[in-house]
């Protein structure tokens, strides 16, 4: 299964809904792990190392910065753009398929816009 990250600013509600819907999803939040004030660059080399996929709703910093990984070689995890304006539980049904549809190596190197 996919092991996720959620960005600073990304929706509580997503989140919590996520973890009620499934439990066993590998799900942490930036803040949990020390990188509050980490910059997005930092996000995303920690996220790589730790093989987890960005959720972000950013999109205009986050997918030019995963990109750049990607043309330096550097690893990149993957990194699936939530937009604000998609509905809570939508934005979960969404993130719940991409966890059991596909394998951490299917993600890598991808900047995906949900809904897909």
């Amino acid at each position: 299964m996919i092991a996720f990250v959620a960005d600073e600013n990304f929706r509580a509600a997503i989140v919590h809904g996520l973890q009620r819907r499934d439990p066993a999803m590998d799900l942490v939040r930036v803040q949990d792990v020390g990188l509050r004030t980490a910059g997005d660059p930092e996000i995303l080399e920690w996220a790589a190392s730790e093989g987890r996929v960005l959720l972000t709703h950013d999109q205009s910093t986050i997918p030019p910065l995963a990109w750049d990984r990607v043309g330096a070689g550097l690893p990149m995890s993957g990194v699936l753009v939530v937009p604000r304006g998609l509905r809570d539980a939508e934005a979960i049904e969404e993130i719940l398929l991409v966890a059991v549809a596909s394998t951490p190596e299917e993600r890598e190197d991808r900047v995906d816009h949900l809904p897909l």
